[in-house]
Formats: structure tokens, sequence, C-alpha cells
């Protein structure tokens, strides 16, 4: 029956968004518990931004050069050709204007739940995107939007302590929805405390609603990455662009030892789990999200997880899959569930990428740069396909098996 699902998905993997409406499905019901709103300072009131993006362009493929006579002469033709852009080193693909790629990245907190804030908005556009357990069995995004912009990210969402290794990793502006006290506290005596990027009274930053969204205030509020760019100039903010090391993508790239990676599940709870498609005719992995609970015997379901802005399935030219640990710094943070999730040193990972599925262990080695991923077997680097990666944040206690090119990993944490 699962397999069934799969071929009536796949044939809905490019079609538009939705309108999912509250009544329609709900996960808990209610949003997740981040009711702190910090009193306006004058660090943390305004930040962020760029502009538009396109995100294809065609290959230049030179004509064949004539061999010439010495009495020949050339007629040039001087019809101006235009060649793909500069390199995103974040996605290993060109983008078309420079100047996006001089300035900071932006990472967004974008929900995931309630269920009834999907479609979300922006996932597609990014160029790495992180998902990791947050509480009471529910899972968030961080978009890493560099070489590209959109009008709409969101719904932005709480801040977390996670946080604190993408905006290192990544140099980046880290918007988000206020936090816990504990975590803004921390937030603000760090020494990336400017470039924390909260909502405000004020016109910067460039936070509002959609109002075609049917849904509580709280969950409808998303993030302009094209107006930031006026925000940081009216307000001298720091934009100066992260310098990141090259070599992460190649297109070529094959493991020596591989195993088929077609499927890939990921169980965060009985309320959040998903699933990763491959199509081979895109080369990609489309993502397809849970649609209820598994409560009481009933059976998992699926549907595409679709992105508002763009209308087409969430989608990854590699998905990796991070095994870091989850702790509490004191009893009164177990009890509400405030995580620490370390993504320093290195962990078990899993790469896929072209319908193959790598056993490797990630490592951070520099505290500002991405991740690092190696192959197991031989002690190598791994490279990425050129595109969108995702990775998925599981605890070092979680679980996983596979046969004939699906795979299921379970989260679990302390």
């Amino acid at each position: 029956m699962r397999y069934a699902l799969n071929l009536i998905f796949l044939s809905l993997i490019f079609l538009s968004g939705c309108d999912v409406r509250a009544q329609e499905v709900a996960a808990i019901g209610i949003p997740t518990p981040t009711p702190f709103q910090p009193a306006q300072t004058a660090s943390d009131s305004v930040y962020a931004g760029s502009a538009p993006t396109p995100l294809s362009l065609p290959t230049f493929t030179p004509p064949p050069v004539p061999t010439l006579e010495p009495t020949l002469t050339l007629n040039v033709d001087a019809t101006p050709v235009t060649l793909p852009g500069p390199i995103n080193p974040l996605t290993g693909l060109p983008v078309s204007d420079p100047a996006l790629l001089n300035r900071r990245p932006m990472a967004v907190k974008v929900a995931n739940f309630p269920r009834y804030i999907r479609p979300q908005s922006g996932l597609t556009l990014a160029d790495q995107v992180f998902e990791y357990y947050i509480e009471a069995g529910l899972t968030r995004f961080v978009a890493v939007l560099y070489g590209n912009d959109s009008e709409w990210v969101g719904p932005v969402r709480s801040g977390r302590f996670f946080d604190e290794n993408i905006q290192r990793m990544y140099q980046s502006y880290l918007v988000f929805k206020y936090a816990d006290k504990r975590v803004l506290t921390y937030f603000n005596a760090t020494d990336f405390a400017d470039f924390l990027v909260v909502p405000s009274t004020r016109a910067c930053p460039p936070f509002r609603s959609l109002d075609s969204r049917n849904v509580e205030l709280y969950s409808n509020t998303y993030f302009n990455t094209v107006a930031w760019k006026d925000c940081v100039e009216k307000n001298k903010l720091p934009n100066d662009p992260p310098s990141f090391r090259s070599g992460l993508f190649d297109e070529n790239y094959m493991p020596p030892f591989e195993l088929a990676g077609n499927m890939i599940y990921t169980y965060y709870s009985q309320d959040a789990y998903h699933y990763w498609l491959y199509v081979p005719e895109t080369g990609e992995y489309a993502r397809f999200q849970e649609m209820d609970d598994t409560r009481n015997g009933q059976a998992e379901s699926y549907a595409p997880l679709v992105d508002r802005v763009t209308s087409t399935t969430v989608h990854a030219a590699n998905v990796v899959m991070l095994f870091a640990y989850h702790t509490f710094a004191n009893p009164f943070d177990e009890d509400d569930e405030v995580y620490h999730i370390d993504l320093t040193g290195s962990g078990e990972a899993y790469v896929f990428r072209d319908g193959v599925g790598i056993v490797a262990r990630w490592s951070r080695p520099f505290v500002n740069q991405p991740l690092s991923l190696i192959n197991t077997a031989t002690g190598a680097p791994i490279s990425l396909k050129p595109g969108i990666t995702f990775y998925e944040v599981i605890g070092t206690n979680s679980y996983a098996d596979q046969d004939a090119g699906e795979w299921h990993f379970h989260h679990t944490t302390p």
C-alpha cells in the first residue's frame, strides 16, 4: 500500500501548493510554547537582506575554432555572450547576480508545526536547510539563504540553542521570532549578538503577515530577505561576505563503496515523520511529510511538502543524516525540553545523493565553516551534488536500518 501511495505522490511532485487551512489538519493543535517576547533594544531591533536571483542559467558551449590558413581573414562575431555567473559556495551552482554573494547569509527559523501552517514559504530557495527536534515530538527548520532571495520566508518561529551552530558555521544573520528567556539571554551575551534579527515595532526588520493565511497571528509571520538589504544599508549593519572553503561540491563524484538510497524515512516521533523519495528524472530527492499522527495504531499517511513561493515540492540534491548529542544543562531545562544539540567535533553521518547512500562521518574542524563529510570506508572527503542540501539532525542514541534502498532512521533523545 505504501508503494502505491508513492506512485500517486510522485505524480504530484511539481504541482502547485494548496492552501491548508487550520480546520482541515492540526498537529498538536497549538503552537509550541515560546511566549517570551524580549524588550526591544538598540541591539535587537533592526537587522538582515538582499536582492532577487534567477534560479538557473544556460550553459555556454563555445563553437569549434576553425583552422586558419595564413592568408585567410577571420570575420569575428562581436555578439556578446552571457556566461554563467559566479559559483555559490553553498550550492556549487552559478548565480546570475554577483551582488547576492557579496553579503552575509540569512539563517531563518521556519516552522513545521502546527500542521495547518503548511505549506511553508522559501524552503526551495534556500541553499542549505537543517531540521532538528525541538520539543513535544516536533521539529523545526533553519533555512540558510545566500544565493537566492524571497519576499516570503516562513512562518518564522522562535530560536533555540541549536541555532548557534548554524549562525557560526555560515557567519550569518540569525532570523527568529523571539525565544525562551534562557535562550535569548544567552544569545544576547554572545559575540554574534549584533547578528540577531527579531521583530520590532519598526519597519526594520522586514517581518510581515500573509493576508491569505487563516491562522493565528503568532504562526503568521514571514521574513522578506529582499527588503532586508535596505535595513542593512539604513542602519549601517555589518554585511561583509564570509569566506567559505571551496571543493564541497562535485557533479561527477561517485563513491567507491555505496548502497542504494532511494527512500529515506525519518521518524522523529509519532507526530513528526517524513520520507525523501529519489526521483531519477530530476536527479534529486522529493520530500513527503506526515499528515497525521500514528497514535492508537493509526497508519502512516503522507503528502508532498510544498513551497508556497515556488509552488513546487520541497526537494534536495543531497540529504544528510547527522547524529549529534542532545543534552540538558540542568533538570529545569530537562523538564521544559530545552535541548543543547552539539554540532562541534565529529559524529556519525549518512550521505544520500544520486540514489545512493554513503556511510560517513561529519566533522567540524572550523567553527565558522560548513561541515565536512568523510567516507567511513575510505577516509576520503565526500563531495556533495550541486544543489540544495538538506540536513536531518537526530540524537546519537538513534538507530537506522536499511534494505533494498529503503532506509529508516528513528530519532531518540536522552
